[in-house]
Formats: structure tokens, C-alpha cells, sequence
């Protein structure tokens, strides 16, 4: 199955909530019902309030500006304002010295293990070298799934005792990144809640270290969303944002919601780019964003 293939199913029930080629059957430019209806439908598919209005600005502008008579004409200029609003940033990782560093961070329960798992795979598969470091030293268990996952995708695998102190095992994995020549060193966090500070100051710390040990680094630094949680995620990038750096999003269970929509409030609202979308359980359900497949996708082909 191809990318697009794998993202047209994982979007079945944001699609079905959206109902976009329905809305354009009846369409006429001139009819205020049309566009209430395109913003009700981006808000309950958790785009958001912000980014519906903005939509609503842009596509009643677009069919002034294009003179739009026809259903399909606005369905294309549609596609072309929602690709608009999600060509925020480098959708890319920038992973170009040796070693790189990828640092994941997000609150429990949004699936940042099997994600890390998931991208350590694909990096092995585009024949980098890959470090697994075990930076959430305070969940009971993290370290064991890690190593699970190291084992299956191939890969280097450093770990301290529970307990210990996270930047410690970071600072042990990049030295070790240094003498053996790795690729990427990818780093798991604590699953840091955003009104914790002292966690918040324990991911500070992690990065002074990186950026001591490896001053001219490319360093990512991936926040996992949930997509199930729709609007608390956007609170969650925001927080995230102001305290953690962030370069991009990876939004997980991506398949398993109606509220895909929250990727549209992401780039608006936050102006990140989302780098990766999860779509499935499989190792290989993790694929690269991209915006105008994922605005085509929300359209029944």
C-alpha cells in the first residue's frame, strides 16, 4: 500500500465528518448558507474557531477574486486555501551533521515510544545509523519498551537505571553517538506534562546538554500529539512551543479519530510544521506529511 493510500484510510472518519463534496453539490457563491456550513464543519472536525473564520475570509475572497460560478471551481479553490494554510515551515527533517540529534517530547499516553520505534525504522531503512537513547528515566517500564523497540528496528540502544537522571543518559548517548559514528541520536523524554515546571526544567537541562556536547548539531525537536485529543493537543503544542523549541509535530492515531481537523489548527494557530502523521500499528504506519496530499485526501476521490 502507498503513502497516499495509507493516509486516504486513516483519514476515513475526519472525511466523513467533513462531508466536503457534499457541500459543494448544492454550492452557490452568493449563499451565506454555504459558507456557515463550511465553518461548522472545520470547527467540529476540531480545526478550530480561529482557522474556520480565516478559511471562511479567504474562500469568500477567492470566489470574488476568481469569480467562482461552479461547485468544482470552488472545490478546487478550497484545496488550494487549506494547502495555503498548512505550507507552514520545513515539513523535512534536517538531520545533515554527524550526529544529529532528534529529541521527542509530549505528555503520557499519546504513543511517543512507539513513535520513536516507528522513526528509528524508517531512518534505518534510509541507511542511517541510529542511536536509541532512553532519556524518560522516571516511568516505570519506558526503558524496557525502548529496548523492544531498538531490537526490532536495528538499532543502538542506551539506557541508565530507573531513577537516574535523564540528562545523564543523554550526555552517556551522545558521547558514545561520537566514538561509534552514528547517524542520528534519537532521544526519549519523560511524558511532561505542560504545567509541571520541573519536568519543563529537566527537558531545559537535556538540551543544554546537547547543545554543549554538540554545539553545530542539527537538532529536531518533535512534540507527539494524540489527534484523538483535538483541541487539549493544540493547548498542549502551544505550552510546548514556548518552553521545549519545538521544530515540528508528529500526530499520532490519526485513523482512529474524526478530528484530523487539528492539523489545520496546528500550522494556523502555532505555525509548525507537522513532519510525520501515524496511521496504523504497523512499524511502517508512520509516514512523512505532506499538505496538499493531506487536504486531497479529505476530498472523497
Amino acid at each position: 500500500m502507498g503513502m497516499f493510500e495509507k493516509l486516504f484510510g486513516g483519514l476515513g472518519k475526519t472525511r466523513q465528518k467533513l462531508d466536503l463534496e457534499e457541500l459543494f453539490q448544492d454550492y452557490a457563491p452568493d449563499s451565506e448558507d454555504f459558507y456557515e456550513e463550511l465553518e461548522e464543519m472545520l470547527v467540529l472536525a476540531d480545526a478550530g474557531v480561529s482557522t474556520a473564520e480565516r478559511v471562511d475570509y479567504l474562500m469568500r475572497r477567492k470566489t470574488w477574486e476568481d469569480r467562482y460560478r461552479k461547485g468544482e471551481e470552488a472545490r478546487e479553490g478550497l484545496i488550494q486555501i487549506l494547502s495555503g494554510i498548512l505550507n507552514v515551515g520545513n515539513p523535512e527533517l534536517k538531520l545533515d551533521t554527524k550526529p544529529s540529534v532528534i529529541l521527542m517530547v509530549g505528555v503520557n499516553g499519546v504513543g511517543k515510544t512507539t513513535t520513536i520505534g516507528k522513526l528509528a525504522h524508517r531512518l534505518k531503512d534510509e541507511g542511517k545509523s541510529v542511536m536509541l537513547c532512553a532519556g524518560d528515566t522516571f516511568r516505570a517500564a519506558a526503558a524496557e519498551q525502548l529496548g523492544i523497540w531498538a531490537e526490532r528496528a536495528g538499532t543502538d540502544f542506551v539506557r541508565h537505571e530507573e531513577g537516574s537522571d535523564p540528562a545523564a543518559v543523554v550526555y552517556d548517548a551522545i558521547c558514545a553517538a561520537k566514538a561509534r559514528g552514528t547517524d542520528v541520536v534519537l532521544i526519549d523524554t519523560a511524558g511532561r506534562l505542560h504545567n509541571k515546571q520541573n519536568l519543563m526544567n529537566e527537558l531545559n537541562k537535556i538540551r543544554r546538554i546537547i547543545d554543549r556536547e554538540l554545539p553545530d548539531a542539527d537538532v529536531e525537536t518533535l512534540m507527539v500529539l494524540d489527534a484523538t485529543t483535538g483541541q487539549n493537543g493544540l493547548i498542549q503544542a502551544k505550552q510546548f512551543l514556548e518552553t521545549a523549541g519545538l521544530t515540528g509535530i508528529v500526530l499520532t492515531k490519526l485513523d482512529g479519530t474524526a478530528k484530523g481537523g487539528i492539523v489545520f489548527a496546528i500550522a494556523n494557530e502555532c505555525q509548525l510544521p507537522v513532519k510525520f502523521v501515524g496511521v496504523g500499528e504497523k512499524i511502517d504506519d508512520l509516514i512523512p506529511f505532506d499538505g496538499k496530499s493531506f487536504v486531497e485526501a479529505l476530498f472523497k476521490d
